[in-house]
């Protein structure tokens, strides 16, 4: 699996309300990720498969800042039965969260880092409420991941129609 692609299913992961830095490296003394946690990483992409949906290179390049440096009691989420939960969830509502997030992305106006931004927070919006109760010690990690992406892109963009996007989302879902 190439870094764009463990990168991009990643922040999908998190735009879905899931355990975003599941495809993240950790720090070198965080124990094993669980066996679902493992799968997760590995099939994410697979169980939602976008077609016009892109994820902008300082997104990407955010997230993976934030989730590489998650503390130990935000990596303690990834846990065997949190994982299986998003596991059977992406599994039976990929498809259908694929969709939303193509069709939003293909209807936002401006840049690519608004139709990110719009594409991403009104998917995580209608699909947050549905996503299984096990998982919402992940759901804080994958806010906390977004929030903090979010505000240093508000801040770092150079383009101005960028960093209103991001700061319009920061606050996350």
């Amino acid at each position: 699996m190439t870094l764009s692609r463990t990168v991009r299913s990643t922040v999908l992961t998190t735009a879905l309300v899931s355990a975003a830095a599941l495809a993240f490296p950790v720090s070198a003394q965080a124990a094993p990720l669980p066996p679902a946690c493992q799968e997760s990483l590995l099939t994410t992409l697979d169980k939602f498969p976008v077609a016009d949906f892109t994820v902008p290179d300082k997104v990407q390049s955010g997230m993976l800042n934030e989730a590489g440096s998650l503390s130990e009691a935000d990596q303690a989420a990834f846990t065997e039965k949190a994982c299986a939960a998003w596991n059977a969830w992406a599994t039976k509502n990929g498809q259908a969260v694929a969709t939303d997030l193509d069709t939003r992305y293909r209807n936002a106006a401006g840049p690519v880092c608004n139709k990110f931004t719009a594409s991403a927070i009104g998917t995580i919006k209608k699909y947050a409420p549905n996503v299984p109760a096990e998982t919402r010690e992940l759901e804080k990690v994958a806010k906390k991941i977004w929030q903090n992406a979010m505000q240093k892109l508000s801040v770092e963009a150079t383009n101005a129609d960028c960093r209103k996007a991001y700061n319009g989302v920061k606050a996350g879902w």
